[in-house]
């Protein structure tokens, strides 16, 4: 994402100083090789209401953040429209229930330094000064930057807002940084607070581990070991240590876990099946003579998925594909047609290549040298039938429920589901039953029958 406009940086600049601040900056002095998605600025010396009829000379304003001191700028560079937060220095502390109002003073007047001191960790705590391109380093984050190493601003960071937590678990994973000893002790004496912060801030820095982070088992192997994990995700603490005996698995179902979301492309959903996918191993395991069984555990993972995320209060939707992903995470490979036409139908077109991915990355994280190259060849066969084009829903059937409906002269109502199912598992058995005619005779045939047995059931009770 561009800067603001050279323009509006010199309007600015007329009346007071502007400031780069945040990400952007740490980003930059750490060279990393990716572009730089937000560009926030601070503004000194300039009141609030000034500071708005300035920038109205240079695009839109948007007021949604003036109790923070905030303002959301739109402005047109290069024929795109970009929009930046700009924000006067401030003071602020997280209060309520679940952290998610917050006490704040602004003041144009405040120095810039003022407000960076009460960011959450030093390499954040830096501003450039687009004047003279000073930068402002009041709490050392130049120095952190260069050793790679985390460090809270003060020792209240974390009372102040329990999500820098989770932040500064985030943080050391995608940059892998390491974190100072005394912010590490504070990450372990206050980790019990997370249980304070709203489930949707937790999940969305979740997601920034999971979808930012190279390894995102850097971030699990940090909650763990500073009992942050069992606080928030205790279903995932539950499999630490739990082996695996048999000789199909190097590591514990933890580890085998992490290594797995580890292997799997940065697909948010791909991501989360991975976590979720062995979650309920532990109390699957049966020890037998040959190693250990896990029966179930799929099915048991898949509803332990849906019940975590809607208690992180994910959408509807992700909650659905996550589960079904974990649920057909065993499928076989050896199936013929009618097998891997019902995997496509049960799985959906949408996910079909998604769960492969995830059963490669499960092979992969199961350590012992195995290779997925059946899932490959399968992979083969699902593309080629999706190709020929058979049907693997409803609406893909040559009629439809208003037709069944129509036939019989029957109202709305749950025989026609059973007609539609029976027609859908007729022909993906045989595509070439998908015409009207052949459903139409397939359909009353199932209606005669349906009929006798109801009538017949009928005769019985009386």
């Amino acid at each position: 994402m561009c800067r603001l406009s050279r323009e509006t940086i010199d309007d600015i600049l007329r009346w007071g100083r502007i400031y780069e601040v945040g990400g952007a900056v740490r980003d930059s002095l750490l060279q990393v090789n990716r572009s730089i998605k937000d560009h926030d600025y601070l503004v000194t010396g300039i009141p609030y209401d000034d500071l708005t009829g300035i920038l109205k000379r240079h695009g839109r304003v948007d007021l949604v953040g003036r109790s923070f001191g905030v303002i959301k700028f739109t402005q047109s560079i290069s024929g795109s429209q970009h929009t930046f937060d700009i924000t006067l220095p401030r003071r602020e502390h997280s209060t309520g229930v679940a952290h998610k109002e917050f006490e704040v003073a602004f003041d144009p007047n405040l120095r810039v330094e003022d407000d960076l001191v009460r960011r959450d960790f030093t390499v954040n705590a830096m501003a450039l000064a687009l004047d003279n391109e000073e930068l402002i380093d009041p709490l050392g984050g130049g120095e952190d930057l260069e050793k790679r190493q985390l460090r809270m601003t003060s020792e209240a960071s974390f009372e102040d807002d329990p999500l820098r937590m989770l932040r500064a678990v985030q943080f050391a994973a995608r940059f892998n940084f390491t974190i100072e000893p005394e912010t590490f002790k504070a990450l372990r004496k206050h980790a019990s607070l997370i249980n304070t912060v709203s489930s949707e801030r937790i999940a969305e820095e979740m997601n920034k581990l999971l979808l930012r982070a190279p390894e995102p088992s850097v971030g699990f192997h940090i909650m763990q070991a500073t009992g942050l994990l069992k606080e928030f995700l205790p279903e995932l603490e539950e499999c630490v240590g739990v082996d695996q005996p048999g000789g199909y698995h190097k590591y514990s179902v933890f580890e085998h876990i992490l290594y797995t979301i580890d292997y799997c492309k940065p697909v948010l959903r791909l991501r989360l099946a991975a976590l979720f996918h062995d979650i309920r191993k532990p109390q699957s395991k049966r020890i037998i003579e040959t190693g250990a069984t896990f029966y179930g555990h799929e099915s048991a993972s898949s509803r332990t998925a849906r019940r975590v995320m809607r208690r992180l209060r994910y959408a509807n939707d992700l909650i659905d594909d996550v589960a079904m992903l974990v649920e057909r995470h065993m499928f076989t490979v050896d199936v013929g047609d009618k097998g891997l036409r019902r995997l496509i139908r049960r799985v959906g077109t949408d996910l079909i290549f998604d769960l492969l991915d995830l059963r490669r990355a499960d092979v992969k994280a199961q350590g012992m040298g195995y290779t997925s190259e059946d899932v490959d060849e399968f992979e083969a066969e699902i593309r080629a039938e999706i190709d020929r084009k058979p049907p693997f829903g409803y609406k893909d059937l040559a009629i439809n429920g208003h037709d069944i409906m129509t036939m019989f002269a029957m109202e709305p109502g749950p025989m026609i589901g059973q007609v539609l199912e029976y027609l859908m598992e007729a022909v993906l058995d045989d595509p070439s039953l998908n015409t009207r005619k052949a459903l139409e005779s397939l359909a009353r045939e199932f209606y005669q029958r349906s009929s006798v047995n109801d009538n017949a059931d009928s005769n019985e009770v009386r």
